[in-house]
C-alpha cells in the first residue's frame, strides 16, 4: 500500500504520522540479530507483513508513528515481505511484580510485529525503575529498595514469558509463516554497568536540555510545588540510552510505548540518530482507561493484574465480560487477533441477540486464554458456571485454588461429618448463623443455600452427593453474598 494513502487512512482517527517533520538521514539495512532462534521458526515470511501498519491502524492499535516524514515515506516499505525483518522493542518498568491490563496493548503491538515475521524485544526496566518515570505523575515515586526492584523484575520477566509462550502455542498456527524471534532483556544488564562519566560524556552530550525541558511531563512537574528531582529529569535520557543500546547490539529500529511515552520515544530517536546516523522510529498505542477516564494501573489503584495470585482467571474473564456495548467492538480489535471480518460478524449477531452477550464472552475468552492459557480459560468458565449458574458439576470439578480465588473473602472451615448431622448443625459449626431462634428462622425463611440449592428445613440430614460434593466440599451461602467454604475431613 502506498504510504500517502496509509497516512490519510490512519491520520483520520489519531494522526498516525505525528511529531515534527524533518528530513532523515539515509537508511542503512538493519543489523543482524544475535537472538536465540526458536524451534517454531520457518524460513518464509508471514503473509501480509507489508500491511502491518495499515492493519494495526485500522484496528486502532497504532496511534502515532514518529518521526512523521521518514515514517510515512519509508517505514511501510521496510515492512514489506522480502525485506530483512526489523526489530521492535517495548520497555516495562517493574513498579510491581505483575503486569496489568494496561500493559497488554504494548504487548499486543509486539505480538503483531512478531506475527508479521519481525523480531521483538521486551525490556524489563530493572535500572530505570530505580528512578521512576515522571510521565503523567504529579509527584515523584518513592524510591524502591534495590532488592524489591529485582524481585519485581523477575515477576515481570516471568509474566512476559508466559504471554509470548501462550501466544506461540495457542494463537500461532503451524505453517503460518515465520513467527519472529522474541527476547526478554533487563536494562540493568547495561545501565547498571555504565560508568556515570562515560554516560554523561557520551549520550549526555548529544541530548539537548531545551528539548528535555520542553516535554509536557517535565513542564508540569517543574511548575508544581514539589518540583522535579534530577533523577526523574534524567529518566528520559536513560530510556533513550536503552534504544541506543538495543540498536547497536540487536539492530533495533522501532520502539513501542503507550501514548504517554511519546516524549521519551522522541528522546530515544534523537539520541540514536545523532550517535549512529541511522533512522529509527517510534509507535504509540492507546492507553486503557476506566469508565471515569482514569488510566488503568497500579498508581490509580484500579489495576486488573495478569498474575494469577493477584487477579484470578475468573476475575480477568469477568472484567472483559462486563464491558459495555459501546466499547466491546473496540476492545475486540485491540485485545484479540480475530480478523476484522469475524469481529463484524460477531457484532452483527450481537445486534440480533444482545441478550447473549456474544462479543463480551468472546473478548473475555480470547484475552483469558492469552494471559492464563487454555487451562486458565477453562478455570474461568468453571467458576462462572458455579457462581452464576449454580452448576453442581462445575463446583465438583473446582480445585481448592479455584475455590479460594472465586471466594477470596469467604471464610473457610474444616469439619468432620458426624452421624445425623443436619443443615442447622452445619450452619452453626461454620459460624454462619447466630445461635438461637433467629438462626433457625434464617433457614426456614429461605436465606440459606448449599451448593447453589436453597434449603428450608433446618433438620434435613446432610447427604453426600447433594449437600456434600464428590470433591469433599460444600459451598454454603447465607443471604445473597455471604459465602462459606466447608472442607469435609475423612469422608
Amino acid at each position: 500500500m502506498a504510504a500517502p494513502a496509509l497516512g490519510r487512512r490512519c491520520g483520520r482517527a489519531a494522526g498516525l504520522w505525528g511529531g515534527p517533520r524533518r528530513a532523515p538521514p539515509p537508511l542503512p539495512l538493519p543489523l543482524p540479530l544475535p537472538l536465540r532462534r526458536g524451534a517454531h521458526q520457518q524460513p518464509r515470511r508471514a503473509r501480509g507483513a507489508g500491511g502491518l501498519l495499515a492493519a494495526q491502524c485500522e484496528r486502532g492499535l497504532f496511534q502515532e508513528v514518529f518521526p512523521a516524514q521518514s515514517a510515512e515515506e519509508q517505514l511501510p516499505a521496510l515492512l514489506e515481505p522480502g525485506r530483512p525483518p526489523l526489530t521492535a522493542y517495548c520497555g516495562f518498568d517493574p513498579t510491581a511484580d505483575s503486569l496489568h491490563v494496561g500493559h497488554l496493548l504494548p504487548v499486543m503491538g509486539l505480538l503483531h510485529f512478531q506475527r508479521a515475521g519481525h523480531d521483538v524485544i521486551a525490556v524489563v526496566g530493572g535500572a530505570t525503575a530505580r528512578l521512576g518515570d515522571p510521565s503523567g505523575r504529579e509527584r515523584a515515586r518513592e524510591a524502591p529498595p534495590a532488592e524489591q526492584v529485582r524481585a519485581h523484575a523477575r515477576g515481570l520477566r516471568a509474566g512476559l514469558g508466559r504471554l509470548f509462550e501462550n501466544h506461540r502455542e495457542l494463537f500461532w498456527a503451524a505453517g503460518g509463516g515465520r513467527l519472529g524471534r522474541a527476547a526478554l532483556l533487563d536494562n540493568a544488564c547495561w545501565l547498571g554497568r555504565q560508568p556515570l562519566l562515560d554516560f554523561l560524556g557520551g549520550a549526555g552530550g548529544r541530548l539537548r536540555m531545551g528539548t528535555l525541558l520542553s516535554r509536557q511531563s517535565c513542564q508540569a512537574r517543574l511548575r508544581s510545588a514539589e518540583g522535579m528531582s534530577l533523577a526523574e529529569f534524567l529518566y528520559p535520557a536513560l530510556q533513550a540510552y536503552d534504544f541506543l543500546h538495543l540498536h547497536q547490539h540487536h539492530g533495533c529500529r522501532i520502539q513501542l510505548g503507550g501514548a504517554d511515552q511519546m516524549g521519551n520515544i522522541m528522546s530515544g530517536y534523537e539520541l540514536v540518530t545523532k550517535m549512529t546516523g541511522t533512522d529509527v522510529f517510534g509507535i504509540t498505542v492507546p492507553l486503557i482507561t476506566s469508565t471515569t477516564g482514569d488510566k488503568l494501573g497500579k498508581t490509580a489503584g484500579n489495576a486488573v493484574w495478569l498474575n494469577r495470585d493477584k487477579t484470578s482467571p475468573f476475575e480477568l474473564y469477568q472484567f472483559f465480560v462486563r464491558q459495555q456495548d459501546n466499547i466491546v467492538e473496540k476492545y475486540l480489535k485491540l485485545f484479540t487477533f480475530l480478523p476484522l471480518e469475524e469481529i463484524d460478524h460477531i457484532m452483527e449477531m450481537h445486534a440480533k441477540e444482545p441478550e447473549k452477550w456474544g462479543p463480551q464472552k468472546r473478548l473475555a475468552a480470547e484475552v483469558t486464554k492469552l494471559v492464563h492459557g487454555r487451562e486458565g480459560l477453562e478455570s474461568a468458565k468453571r467458576c462462572t458456571k458455579a457462581l452464576y449458574y449454580s452448576s453442581v458439576e462445575a463446583l465438583e470439578a473446582m480445585s481448592d485454588q479455584e475455590l479460594q480465588e472465586l471466594f477470596r473473602q469467604a471464610p473457610s472451615a474444616e469439619l468432620m461429618l458426624e452421624p445425623g448431622m443436619n443443615v442447622l448443625d452445619l450452619c452453626r459449626k461454620a459460624n454462619a448463623i447466630p445461635d438461637g431462634p433467629s438462626g433457625y428462622q434464617k433457614i426456614t425463611d429461605g436465606g440459606v443455600s448449599i451448593n447453589g440449592i436453597r434449603v428450608t428445613n433446618p433438620e434435613a440430614v446432610l447427604i453426600v452427593g447433594q449437600h456434600i460434593l464428590k470433591n469433599g466440599v460444600s459451598l454454603l451461602r447465607i443471604g445473597k453474598k455471604n459465602y462459606y467454604i466447608i472442607k469435609w475431613l475423612q469422608l
